[in-house]
């Protein structure tokens, strides 16, 4: 009888805990709840970041996505995933925020167990997301936005358990926390640097001056890594530099963030697919806008193309690196940023990373 009693609360405490509701605190401090590990996703954002902390077969979860911030945004990448993952083809498009298209009854219609939202998507539904919490489906944000080893950890954690591969997000956690750490390491060792940091968002052309960063993205990274930003105060999240004020400020190191773009015909092409000439060519086209040849950056060749893809990510410590290289040579000397981004893809994701995500003007740059 004693064994019997054993077994049968053995039982019933495996059947609890097997239906046990999953609860997790989201980066924005609600608390989210599902009742079993969600089988129907709905993804918003993040979509590498998602596929690395869930794993093999991770896509076939999701029913509806936002497809024109992967495909058109990052169409080199999108490719390589489409050929990775065949079914990425079928599934359908729910809109985005960016551009207002987002449709919330596209999201219904979808019957999700869960919606992953960016944070600034969140915010952007505004009243939109009662509609969505009203037809019982709830909702996680995340934010890589913000380039913090908090947000990328809580992010990273709570999508891990409420998909069930804690094991893989406390892997992808620690390994963000411990790269973060060796930078902060070497950069304490190293000493202040006085050296000021100018970022633009090479898409349109040197006709045009692209974004630079305050208070996320590139800003955040290079704050935390001690470089001097001359967009820190002069705008919030991201927006334009004048062209005056660019000068002015002889920036020391300028980093020109580049992507695969469509219809960008003068944008600098840095990820997937993209070709060192190429990239080089489009730099020099920005390196000769008037007055750039006297600034201290391109008077030393201490400029860089970088991966704007890469950015908010869980792989977005390989490009710490690449800035803390040069705000801090010797101390970085030993770290190969580009090998590092080969290495992440091939441990967390589906696809190599064949391209160019890091590249200095002058070919015997670091």
């Amino acid at each position: 009888m004693k064994k019997l009693l054993l077994t049968t609360f053995g039982l019933l405490a495996f059947t609890a805990s097997a239906f046990a509701d999953i609860t997790v605190t989201d980066v924005k401090g609600r608390t989210v709840t599902v009742p079993t590990v969600p089988e129907r996703i709905v993804l918003s954002f993040y979509y590498e970041d998602y596929l690395a902390i869930v794993g093999p077969n991770a896509l076939d979860k999701v029913v509806a996505l936002s497809l024109s911030t992967w495909r058109d945004w990052r169409p080199n990448q999108f490719a390589a995933y489409e050929k990775a993952l065949p079914n990425l083809v079928s599934i359908p498009d729910v809109g985005n925020t960016e551009d207002n298209t987002f449709s919330i009854e596209k999201v219904i219609a979808a019957k999700p167990d869960l919606l992953i939202l960016a944070a600034w998507s969140y915010d952007a539904l505004g009243e939109g997301i009662k509609q969505i919490e009203a037809a019982g489906i709830p909702i996680v944000t995340l934010d890589y936005n913000a380039q913090t080893v908090e947000k990328h950890v809580a992010s990273t954690l709570a999508l891990g358990k409420l998909m069930g591969t804690e094991d893989r997000a406390e892997k992808l956690a620690k390994n963000y926390e411990d790269a973060m750490a060796d930078i902060h390491n070497r950069i304490q060792k190293a000493g202040p640097t006085d050296k000021k940091v100018y970022v633009e968002l090479a898409q349109k052309g040197p006709g045009e001056v692209g974004n630079s960063y305050g208070d996320t993205m590139w800003g955040a990274l290079i704050d935390g890594l001690g470089g001097h930003n001359i967009a820190k105060g002069q705008i919030g999240n991201w927006g334009p530099l004048s062209p005056e004020y660019v000068l002015a400020q002889k920036p020391d190191l300028i980093f020109l963030g580049g992507s695969e773009w469509l219809n960008k015909p003068q944008s600098v092409p840095v990820g997937f697919g993209a070709d060192a000439a190429l990239t080089r060519e489009r730099m020099k086209a920005y390196l000769a806008r008037p007055g750039w040849s006297d600034l201290p950056a391109v008077k030393s060749g201490e400029v860089f193309a970088i991966y704007h893809g890469g950015a908010r990510t869980l792989s977005d410590f390989v490009y710490a690196q690449y800035i803390a290289k040069q705000l801090y040579p010797h101390a970085f000397k030993d770290i190969d940023p580009a090998k590092n981004i080969a290495d992440y893809y091939d441990k967390w994701l589906p696809i190599k990373a064949d391209g160019v995500f890091v590249l200095p003007y002058e070919a015997g740059g670091q």
